[in-house]
């Protein structure tokens, strides 16, 4: 695949609230998409998303779903050998690796940790030339190139740099069916029942409720934090939720399409939620940087839109 070429997912395209997720979900959108997959079908899980006491949930696509959909068997690779051969010998049988790896040595994070920061970020690789020093993957919003010292450098092929050194979290993937995907109406039809199987697993609370009592308690000490805690924070909460909520009504919008318009209320709710937060992350910036007080009632419209909009999903889906 050629990087200069590729087109991402309409997921990390122009005019979107947040232009990532989170480092799984992003990459295994743009995995599918270049394997010929419609990622949006996978979407019904992002409904369950809930406060898990001191973080948004941090979701990711339930392997089964894939499976269902798309015959992809994703499972854990077991690293006995050095990484680089694991990544070479999975390649060359047609899988793709989702490895974590150092963005330090990731170019395609320049301005932000290429060469700057030492941060683990899942990749998926699609190419692999050890000879070469060459790397082709996935990762984020697209596909990238890295070649040279930064392959050296990111499979660590001189040398582990302590003897004590951890192997990362490795995935393989299997295609198991080539005749997928499936027609598009019955990809819809697929999808529809994983909604279904999703709903009965949503937050028996509002989630917002609980939220609210935890950020109340948070924003003394975040007052008086810099400001990489607040990257730090937003990411776990407001950053987590709002991206996941923009992915639910891409979803519902998908699952509807251009004629059905029964999907319209909760397809509303989930979308402003996710322009609340967008707003509400920036104010939360604003207010740690100038040490004023931050209102309480954006997150009680939030609470209010999730209710609606999950009422709306469940008549929907009984």
């Amino acid at each position: 695949m050629d990087p200069s070429t590729y087109e991402r997912h309409l997921i990390h395209g122009e005019g979107r609230r947040w232009a990532e997720t989170n480092c799984y979900v992003d990459v295994l959108v743009e995995l599918l998409h270049g394997l010929g997959f419609e990622p949006i079908a996978a979407l019904p899980f992002t409904l369950r998303i809930d406060f898990e006491g001191d973080q948004w949930t941090f979701f990711k696509f339930p392997h089964a779903d894939l499976l269902e959909l798309f015959a992809l068997d994703i499972n854990e690779l077991n690293p006995w050998r050095s990484l680089v051969h694991h990544v070479d010998q999975q390649v060359e049988l047609g899988r793709p690796v989702l490895v974590e790896l150092d963005s330090f040595f990731l170019p395609d994070t320049q301005g932000t940790a290429y060469q700057l920061e030492h941060v683990k970020s899942t990749v998926a690789v699609n190419e692999i030339d050890i000879e070469r020093r060459h790397l082709g993957y996935f990762h984020g919003q697209g596909y990238y190139h890295l070649n040279g010292d930064d392959f050296t450098h990111v499979f660590q092929t001189d040398g582990l740099v302590h003897e004590r050194m951890l192997p990362p979290y490795i995935e393989y993937v299997k295609i198991l069916d080539t005749d997928r995907p499936r027609s598009e109406h019955d990809l819809r039809d697929a999808s529809r029942a994983l909604l279904r199987h999703h709903m009965g697993f949503v937050p028996n609370d509002n989630p917002f409720d609980a939220f609210r009592k935890r950020f109340e308690a948070d924003l003394e000490w975040l007052m008086s934090e810099p400001i990489e805690t607040f990257h730090q924070y937003s990411f776990a909460t407001l950053r987590q939720y709002g991206a996941c909520f923009e992915l639910v009504e891409t979803y519902l919008a998908w699952l509807g399409g251009s004629d059905d318009s029964t999907l319209d209320v909760p397809m509303k709710a989930f979308g402003e939620i996710s322009d609340v937060a967008k707003t509400y992350q920036f104010q939360l910036a604003r207010a740690m940087a100038r040490g004023r007080e931050l209102p309480m009632d954006p997150v009680d419209r939030m609470a209010g839109l999730w209710t609606d909009g999950m009422d709306a999903l469940l008549k929907y889906t009984t």
